[in-house]
């Protein structure tokens, strides 16, 4: 196999700087001391972060969003610049082309204003159609019907917006609640990661012939963490690139099926907030659209309720990234060993060293925590009217705002990056094979989620 064809790894102290995980750690973690640093300094970060107002289709409608974009059209320009500068200087020093990524980024920019524009209207927010998921419709049109330039998937960066928005998330998650529910959503997602893995594992192999290395890169993005998973398993068995792309293909089309299937299965049984958003981090496919369908419940369950929204994704957030995340460094480990031992007996060359778990292992999972750590100190000991009143809007609200800024490019993105003329080309194999571990993960997931461990997950609201 050719050095081309092989999945890249840095290794070293290179990869705080020549990696996504890193630089999304840097880049949030930016955003979360600017934001503490402005509110004890008697300021705040809210300018910066600036987003649209709830309006309607009326003339006092149009007239209060004209009025919004008078007034602070200056912080639309400045929250632009902000993440301009960030992602087009952390993106050359990864190896994109400035010149591809600044037009491409401009364009998810404007796009991600005018989503967030219209998912403010009164008439989407009934039907639910949130910023996430009205971005990814949004970006599932256009990418579907406009023949784009390939250069422009430089700015398209869907892994590097969401591992940006999750170590966002850790600074408004308390880390106690992340310490009490640890344990759970390791045990469960052990369960899922291990029959996923060997169920799409042994149909590819075993069934329908495929290349060991390609059902191993299947095996881990259904049963992990989707894109990053794949990338990692790629590495670690020396799978070629086509089979991370074509990896990478399943893994987004069934996340985009879970963005809507699983909420609304929710949302017919009346199932508790805390229960879908263990459900989909057990079972969707990607953190991003994870993130979208237990947004989307959560939503859809405080519009009826008054409370779900935080819930649903605090418990998707346990679920996906404590628990299933944390599998990507333990399956790429033990591969490692498996495809040097005994897949690669004719080349048998250096066995992989203990320090491979760490360079697999999702860095940004380790932002994630340091994140809500910090805001946990900074937030221990106020009393709760001043945190209620004064540090949640001036201090925690900016960064939540920011990180929704991350998660529109985020959906947008994907939008854009799926076209669904490339699946039809792909095969029939990769797709059983996955799909087979999917209809596991799921129902192995609901019955986890609601049966054996529902009592535990509908308490979740009252742990944080």
């Amino acid at each position: 196999m050719s050095d081309e064809e092989k999945v890249e790894v840095i290794r070293g102290v290179q990869t705080l700087w020549k990696t996504e995980d890193w630089w999304a750690v840097w880049i949030a973690f930016l955003v979360i001391v600017l934001a503490a640093v402005l509110y004890f300094n008697g300021m705040t970060l809210k300018p910066l972060a600036v987003y649209p107002p709830k309006w309607s289709f009326t003339a006092e409608g149009w007239a209060k969003l004209a009025q919004h974009f008078q007034q602070h059209g200056v912080w639309y320009i400045a929250n632009f610049a902000f993440w301009f500068v960030v992602f087009t200087i952390s993106s050359a020093i990864l190896g994109f082309k400035p010149s591809e990524y600044i037009p491409s980024f401009t364009f998810v920019y404007v796009f991600s204003v005018l989503i967030a524009v219209f998912s403010s209207n009164e008439t989407a927010h009934h039907y639910n159609l949130e910023a996430p998921l009205l971005a990814l419709i949004v970006g599932l049109l256009i990418g579907n019907t406009i023949r784009m330039p390939k250069w422009m998937d430089a700015g398209f960066r869907v892994e590097y917006y969401i591992k940006t928005g999750i170590v966002l998330l850790g600074a408004t998650l308390p880390f106690m609640l992340i310490v009490y529910a640890g344990p759970v959503a390791f045990a469960q997602a052990t369960t899922i990661a291990v029959s996923t893995f060997v169920t799409i594992y042994f149909v590819g192999v075993k069934l329908l012939k495929l290349d060991r290395r390609f059902a191993a890169v299947l095996g881990a993005g259904g049963a992990v963490c989707g894109v990053s998973a794949s990338i990692a398993m790629a590495a670690a068995v020396r799978a070629k690139k086509e089979h991370v792309a074509m990896g990478i293909t399943c893994v987004v089309v069934w996340a985009i099926v879970m963005i809507f299937v699983i909420p609304y299965v929710g949302w017919a049984l009346n199932l508790h907030p805390g229960i879908v958003g263990a459900w989909v981090g057990t079972s969707e496919f990607a953190d991003a659209a994870g993130f979208a369908a237990a947004m989307q419940y959560g939503l859809m369950y405080q519009a009826k309720y008054g409370f779900g929204a935080d819930i649903a994704v605090w418990a998707f957030t346990l679920m996906k990234v404590i628990g299933r995340d944390m599998w990507i460094g333990l399956w790429a480990f033990v591969m490692a060993i498996i495809a040097t031992t005994k897949w690669e007996v004719a080349e048998r060359g250096q066995k992989p060293s203990a320090m491979e778990i760490w360079w697999r292992f999702p860095k940004f999972v380790l932002g994630f925590f340091a994140a809500s750590v910090v805001m946990t100190l900074i937030t221990a000991g106020v009393p709760l009217e001043v945190y209620l009143h004064h540090m949640k809007p001036l201090l925690i609200g900016p960064i939540k705002t920011m990180r929704t800024w991350t998660f529109i490019f985020t959906f947008f993105s994907i939008g854009l990056t799926t076209r669904f003329r490339e699946l039809a080309a792909t095969g029939k194999k990769p797709w059983i094979a996955f799909s087979s571990g999917a209809i596991v993960n799921v129902v192995l997931g609901f019955i986890m989620s609601v049966i054996v461990l529902g009592w535990y997950w509908s308490s979740i609201g009252t742990l944080g």
